[in-house]
């Protein structure tokens, strides 16, 4: 047995923590906790409208290519097919500083006043960032743990919802109540934590682990005790108000239990080292007589995945020709034959009404608790309440649904339709202005948005397979910019400005208006038609996805992970007989030598 020297040891451990599959899930959660700028537009959205004298359907054009730039990351998914991960993250940082640091200027007035096309450009390419963070990393970290994807996109993108918050506290603890500061802030800092992690996140080998669930549910219940936190912070900055160095003190609270998922890194890959070394430096477990028969079972399962690699070659060949031929489901489907797949077109409209509706509710949140007369501070709690139970959304969605389907068979698109149903509560709340009822609403309304992303994202990965996923996970979020538009931009926005024009021509200011200056609406009346046309969308939304529950029933009664479990068994067989082999030939060398 050869002895490791204990710097060598060390060293060992260090590049086993540095290289491995949970420190790469650890980066993925840096840059998911800063990924999640698009939802603070409510904070800085009254600059931008005050600034640049914009009406309430310019405000909402702009949210919408906020929107569009967020979830239409065709590209993206189409570069991440041929592209390594750190290519996808750095194009991302790059377009994020671009865009955010543009509309700093403007509302700045560093620059000249920019034309309404200049401000959608510059937050469609900023807010597109998060399109190419979500593919460079969650899309990375679903096919490297493709047995966990449910709680793996329950966690990573609750920490996109969280992220709001976080980076909340980080810009009053930075710069105070100066709302123009945060949108640089949104610029430089999601793009300094993704070029920290270009080389850590990227596709590794899955090699199947027992206690794989035990150790998300730890990295789990720490970002349950950093929602906690920001949510008790929130509620005593609600109550007595925070100075800039309270602020500064839940700032670094923040971080610490940002960076504390570390210590389950190092416990974890200390672990798998250990056990790397007991396998090096044993012998015994190679002379195993059943050696020849493991080998050829090995070329059995070579030749059989050979197989299927021509199947699939073929498939793919042909694809023009299979569109409407689509395999069982479950089974890796080519690109056209998900988009063209009725399953594909229900789940795309029910993400339509669903999303589209909670996301305007989202956009709008300054806007209403202006308009309902709520003091500016409660807007910036708003923002946070949805923020923290977005992620609370996101991670009951994706956990609890993981352990409903493992242990009875509970479909996830019947988790998506009872969430649709319970948003039309956040939505009449907000419709008939209930007093006090806006702080429920963003609970609601915060919490039913974040728990439609993990499930849209999981039915995609289990009905049309990890193949294509990266292209087929952002094809899915193309629903949400569609229901923004129709939902934000022409419901909305135009309901709200025909209201304020009306308020303006009673006050015998009539329809003069100059340029520089913003167009108000005060009263439930400014939302109310809007909400309630919302609450009907949703509801539709909620019947559309009851015929998804009915096709699919028959799929999730069945063991849908079945065969990767059986293809991580078999890449365990190759690689312990690759280890087998390894570890013979030393042995034999030094045999040689020593008859030599």
């Amino acid at each position: 047995m050869v002895a490791a020297s204990p710097g060598g040891s060390m060293k060992g451990l260090a590049v086993q923590i540095l290289t491995g599959r949970w420190f790469m899930f650890f980066g993925s959660l840096l840059i998911m906790s800063t990924a999640g700028a698009t939802y603070m537009f409510g904070i800085y959205s009254s600059d931008i409208k005050k600034t640049l004298g914009y009406d309430q359907t310019t405000l909402n054009l702009l949210s919408f290519f906020k929107d569009l730039g967020a979830n239409v990351g065709v590209l993206a998914g189409l570069l991440n097919e041929v592209t390594p991960p750190w290519f996808i993250l750095l194009i991302g940082a790059i377009l994020n500083f671009f865009g955010y640091f543009m509309i700093w200027l403007a509302v700045t007035k560093r620059i000249s006043k920019p034309q309404v096309w200049h401000m959608c450009l510059y937050i469609c390419v900023g807010a597109n960032s998060q399109s190419f963070a979500n593919t460079g990393s969650l899309v990375t970290c679903v096919k490297n743990f493709p047995e966990s994807r449910g709680v793996i996109l329950g966690i990573l993108k609750g920490y996109v919802g969280l992220s709001g918050a976080i980076i909340t506290q980080l810009y009053h603890a930075f710069y105070g109540e100066d709302t123009k500061e945060l949108i640089l802030m949104i610029g430089w800092l999601p793009a300094v934590v993704s070029f920290a992690f270009l080389r850590t996140i990227r596709i590794m080998k899955v090699k199947r682990q027992t206690d794989e669930l035990k150790v998300f549910y730890n990295f789990l219940y720490i970002s349950l005790g950093l929602a906690t936190f920001l949510m008790v912070v929130i509620i005593i900055n609600k109550v007595s108000g925070f100075t800039q160095s309270e602020f500064g003190g839940s700032a670094a609270v923040v971080i610490v239990l940002l960076l504390l998922p570390i210590i389950i890194v190092v416990l974890e890959e200390r672990k798998l080292w250990r056990e790397k070394q007991v396998a090096l430096n044993n012998p015994a477990p190679i002379n195993i007589v059943t050696e020849k028969p493991t080998l050829e079972v090995k070329d059995q399962d070579e030749g059989s995945h050979k197989e299927e690699e021509e199947r699939e070659t073929v498939k793919t060949a042909s694809c023009w020709k299979t569109i409407f031929s689509p395999p069982e489901r479950g089974d890796d489907y080519t690109i056209l034959q998900a988009l063209f797949s009725v399953d594909m077109l229900i789940l795309f409209l029910a993400t339509i009404c669903g999303v589209g509706g909670t996301l305007t509710a989202i956009d709008n949140l300054g806007q209403i608790g202006s308009s309902f007369g709520y003091p500016k501070r409660s807007v910036s709690t708003f923002v946070s309440l949805v923020s923290i139970w977005n992620y609370y959304g996101r991670v009951v969605a994706g956990v609890v649904s993981e352990i409903f389907l493992i242990k009875y068979k509970f479909p996830r698109p019947l988790m998506l339709t009872l969430v649709l149903l319970l948003s039309c509560a956040g939505h009449l709340l907000i419709a008939f202005n209930v007093p006090g009822g806006l702080y429920v609403a963003s609970v609601i309304i915060g919490f039913c948005f974040g728990a439609q992303w993990p499930l849209l994202f999981a039915i995609i990965s289990e009905i049309f397979g990890l193949k294509y996923y990266a292209t087929l996970y952002n094809f899915g979020s193309v629903a949400s910019p569609i229901g923004s538009y129709l939902l934000n931009v022409r419901v909305a926005g135009y309901l709200y400005d025909v209201e304020a024009h009306k308020q303006n021509k009673a006050l015998g200011i009539g329809n003069e208006r100059r340029d520089g200056e913003d167009l108000n609406c005060i009263g439930t009346s400014c939302f109310k038609l809007s909400f309630i046309i919302i609450t009907a969308v949703t509801f539709f939304g909620v019947l559309v996805s009851l015929v998804l529950v009915i096709r699919t029933k028959k799929f999730y009664k069945s063991d849908i992970y079945k065969k990767f479990r059986e293809k991580a068994l078999a890449a365990e067989t190759e690689m312990a007989a690759t280890a087998t082999a390894r570890s013979s030939v030393p042995k034999e060398d030094k045999d040689d030598g020593k008859a030599k």
